[in-house]
């Protein structure tokens, strides 16, 4: 009996192992077909899905001759191209950063050109190959982009009052019984009839006399049954016989900044700066990435005075001129995000320092920007200093400043 039931008893656990044997392939079966399942829906979902915005563009190169200013591909933010001299730039000589991770405009080139062989300088001037156009260095004292015009910042000689050629007879006919004398345009009789004399009209005095409109932008010089108008030194009198325009001596390279320094031109002149970024102080300390801007070295982890130092510097400069209208906006702060990163949620500008900030206030334009506005007009010449400064926040937690100082040059002259 008892090796009856030990067969029984091996029978029942072979009838067991292949009812697990079958279970178990079935199982199997359901997981393969959950798995499929689930790779068909994940597929499906991952086709129809927007991709995410890129955060940045792929990195762009110089032109051949040429040179790329900007290291960040990230959105929202330009790189500038320009080309050697000699060479002319074809294609977009700014380019931005989209959204969808691709830069705006056409890639650029540089092609040589050659403007100086027609010879377009007048009156001695030299011929230099700029970008895109020729510029003419001229001997002293003609100025203008092909040293068309003659600097003029003082009254000629012969405006003087006591020349001859301010008096003349007046011109004379009989007529009737009676002698008729009338005087050239410009002169108006003085004297009697019988001895009278023509004097020249000083238009200069009379219309600033009579409150008529304005003859020069700038200097009105009398001459004999006329006037002309004159510009102060470092500016150009235009085509139109009275208005003043400002020459560049930094594109015309009449500047005499140093290899070290950068020309910024003004109104009537020019500026050589040098931006410097601040001495180390502490934890603080600071790396120039360009010739305008500053980057914090990376800060200690428990240092909370080196998180709350600007994490950049940038240098600017803006000529103006005197007497500007206001309000006027000079400057605009913008933010972008890093690769990978939650941009700021939340901006807050402010005046943080210089030496005329009750001229300015600082008002949000948008989410991402802000701008400097001038609100009190400013008389030249003058060097104004005021430092704009963008704290970034993410849920109410200060993320990093950056602080904008800007220089204004107000020229002494409203044009």
């Amino acid at each position: 009996q008892s090796c009856l039931s030990r067969q029984q008893l091996l029978a029942a656990i072979r009838q067991m192992q292949q009812l697990l044997k079958g279970q178990e392939t079935r199982f199997s079966e359901g997981l393969r077909a959950v798995r499929s399942r689930l790779s068909t829906i994940h597929a499906s979902l991952a086709k129809a899905a927007p991709e995410p915005p890129a955060a940045s563009c792929p990195a762009l190169q110089a032109p051949a001759d040429g040179r790329k200013f900007g290291t960040k591909y990230l959105v929202d933010h330009e790189v500038h191209f320009a080309c050697d001299p000699g060479f002319q730039l074809l294609g977009s000589s700014t380019r931005m950063c989209q959204a969808n991770g691709s830069w705006t405009g056409q890639e650029p080139h540089c092609a040589e050109i050659s403007e100086c062989s027609s010879s377009p300088c007048q009156n001695g001037g030299t011929c230099l190959e700029g970008l895109d156009h020729f510029r003419c260095l001229c001997p002293a004292p003609w100025t203008g982009s092909s040293c068309q015009y003659q600097a003029q910042t003082a009254p000629p000689a012969w405006s003087v009052t006591d020349d001859p050629a301010f008096s003349r007879q007046p011109r004379c006919a009989q007529i009737a019984q009676s002698q008729q004398c009338s005087c050239d345009p410009g002169f108006h009789m003085s004297g009697t009839a019988s001895n009278g004399i023509c004097q020249d009209l000083n238009e200069c005095e009379v219309y600033q006399r009579e409150g008529g409109p304005r003859l020069c932008a700038h200097a009105c010089i009398n001459i004999p049954g006329s006037f002309r108008c004159s510009c102060p030194a470092g500016y150009v009198l235009l085509g139109d016989g009275k208005s003043c325009e400002d020459i560049d001596e930094c594109s015309l390279s009449q500047d005499n900044c140093t290899s070290g320094s950068t020309c910024i031109n003004t109104g009537g002149g020019f500026q050589c700066v040098t931006p410097q970024c601040p001495p180390a102080a502490g934890n603080v300390s600071y790396v120039k990435t360009s010739p305008f801007q500053c980057e914090r070295n990376p800060c200690p982890m428990e240092s909370r005075s080196c998180h709350q130092a600007p994490k950049t510097i940038s240098f600017h400069y803006l000529p103006l001129p005197s007497k500007l209208q206001t309000p006027a906006p000079l400057f605009r702060m913008a933010t972008a995000a890093a690769p990978g990163r939650p941009g700021p949620d939340s901006l807050r500008f402010g005046i943080a320092g210089g030496n005329n900030r009750g001229h300015f206030v600082v008002q949000r334009s948008d989410r991402h920007t802000g701008e400097l506005i001038l609100v009190q007009s400013l008389q030249g010449p003058r060097i104004i200093h005021v430092d704009v400064d963008m704290s970034e926040y993410l849920d109410r937690v200060f993320q990093a400043k950056h602080l904008s100082k800007i220089t204004i040059f107000v020229s002494a002259y409203e044009f």
